[in-house]
C-alpha cells in the first residue's frame, strides 16, 4: 500500500494566535441558527421595522431581501428566523426553495414546524375548548395531554364541540378534523400525511371523515389559511414564512410560474392579518417579477439589497469569527490578519461574504501549517 495519502484526526494548533480553533467555516453554507450578523445596517434595519410592524399591529407586512449568490440572503433570513422562532406569540417556518409550486411551499412549511408542533397546536386547541365545555382548567398542550392520559376529561366529550368551533374559525371543516386527528394514536399519522399535503389513501381519509385531498395550490392556500386562523385563534399574533432561493421560479414553465404567483398573491389578499413574508430572491430574477407580475409584487411593496461587503464590513465580520474562538482578549481583534491582507481578501473576492469566509479560512490554516505568527499581504498573494 503506498503513503501518497496522510490522514489524520490530529487538530490543527492555533494557540500562536490565541484561538482554540479556526473559526471560519471549510464549507461557507449559512449556518441552520447563525450567531452572527455584521454589517449591512440598512438591511437589519428595514428587516427589523417589517417584523416588528407585525409583531405592534398585527397587521400582515412582507419583504424582499435581494442579492446576489453568495453575498448572504439564506444567512440573513436564517439570523432573523433565529431571532424569532423562540418567541411564544408567533410561529416561524422555512421553506428552503419554492419548489413546483404553492402546495410545495405550503408542504416545506409545515414539514419544517415538524409533527410534534402540530400535534402541540392540536392539544392547545382541544385545551381551549375544554377550559369552556367542562370543569377541568388546563392551561397548554402539556397539561391537556396529561388529563386526556389520566381518564379525566374523555375525548368523546370535547372533539364534537373542537370540530365545530375549529370548523368556523378556519371555515374548512377537513382541516379541523386533520387537526383533532393528531391527538389520536391510531390516526395520527394519517392526519399528519394529509395536513403535509403528502397525500393519503380514501380509505384513510374516510377513516377520519375527511372528504377532499389536498393536492393543489388553492388547496394549499386555503389549508394555510385554515392553519393561521386557527393560530389567531389561539392568541398567537401571527405566523412568519421565509422563502429561501426564491429565484428558482425562474425555472418553472411561465404558466406554472404565474400559477405560483398568483397563489402566493391570493395567500397575501385572504390574511391582511396575522402573516409575514420574508423571500430570499436573485436580483435578477426579482427585476423580472416586478415588471412581468405587477399584481405580485405590489402586494409586497418593499424590497431590501445586500450589497458587498465593505473594508469596515469585513474588519467586523472577521473580528466576530475570531472572537468565538479566542478565549482571552487581544490587542489587535483581526490578529493574525493585517488590515492590508484582510483588504486584499475583500479586492480578490469583491467583496462576496461566502468567498471571504473560504479564503479566510484557507489562509488561516496555511498560515499556522508554516507557522507563521502574521498573514501578510505577501502571504495572502501566495495562498490565493
Amino acid at each position: 500500500m503506498s503513503n501518497a495519502f496522510t490522514i489524520s484526526d490530529e487538530q490543527q494548533d492555533y494557540s500562536q494566535y490565541d484561538l482554540n480553533a479556526n473559526p471560519f467555516p471549510y464549507s461557507p453554507v449559512p449556518n441552520e441558527n447563525p450567531e452572527i450578523y455584521c454589517g449591512q445596517q440598512h438591511v437589519s434595519d428595514k428587516i427589523s421595522s417589517t417584523v416588528s410592524s407585525m409583531l405592534a399591529t398585527g397587521k400582515s407586512k412582507h419583504l424582499v431581501v435581494t442579492g446576489k449568490y453568495g453575498n448572504g440572503k439564506s444567512h440573513t433570513l436564517k439570523y432573523t428566523r433565529s431571532l424569532l422562532r423562540d418567541r411564544e406569540d408567533v410561529v416561524v417556518g422555512y421553506v428552503a426553495q419554492p419548489g413546483d409550486g404553492f402546495l410545495d411551499i405550503y408542504h416545506e412549511f409545515v414539514y419544517d414546524l415538524g409533527f410534534n408542533r402540530i400535534q402541540e397546536l392540536a392539544y392547545e386547541y382541544l385545551a381551549s375548548v375544554t377550559r369552556d365545555v367542562t370543569d377541568t382548567n388546563p392551561m397548554g398542550a402539556e397539561s391537556m395531554e396529561s388529563l386526556i392520559d389520566e381518564g379525566d376529561v374523555l375525548l368523546s366529550d370535547i372533539v364534537p364541540e373542537a370540530i365545530r368551533r375549529l370548523s368556523d374559525v378556519t371555515k374548512f371543516a377537513d382541516f379541523a378534523r386533520a387537526i383533532v386527528h393528531m391527538v389520536y394514536e391510531d390516526t395520527n399519522l394519517y392526519a399528519w400525511q394529509w395536513l403535509t399535503a403528502e397525500g393519503i389513501r380514501y380509505e384513510q381519509r374516510k377513516e377520519m371523515e375527511i372528504h377532499s385531498a389536498l393536492d393543489d395550490d388553492t388547496m394549499g392556500v386555503r389549508a394555510f389559511t385554515a392553519f393561521k386562523n386557527m393560530l389567531l385563534d389561539l392568541g398567537y399574533t401571527g405566523v412568519f414564512v421565509f422563502v429561501d432561493e426564491f429565484e428558482s421560479i425562474a425555472r418553472l414553465t411561465p404558466k406554472n410560474e404565474q400559477a405560483t404567483l398568483n397563489s402566493i398573491r391570493h395567500l397575501m389578499d385572504q390574511n391582511s392579518s396575522g402573516l409575514c413574508i420574508l423571500f430570499g430572491c436573485a436580483p435578477e430574477v426579482w427585476q423580472d417579477v416586478m415588471s412581468e407580475y405587477h399584481a405580485f409584487s405590489e402586494r409586497i411593496g418593499q424590497e431590501v439589497s445586500l450589497r458587498p461587503l465593505t473594508s469596515e464590513h469585513l474588519y467586523e465580520l472577521v473580528e466576530n469569527y475570531l472572537d468565538k474562538e479566542r478565549p482571552s482578549t487581544v490587542e489587535s481583534r483581526i490578529r493574525p490578519f493585517t488590515e492590508e491582507s484582510l483588504d486584499l481578501i475583500l479586492q480578490r473576492s469583491q467583496g462576496n461574504v461566502r468567498q471571504v469566509l473560504a479564503l479566510c479560512s484557507r489562509i488561516l490554516d496555511d498560515a499556522a501549517n508554516e507557522n507563521r505568527q502574521e498573514i501578510t499581504v505577501d502571504f495572502v498573494e501566495e495562498a490565493i
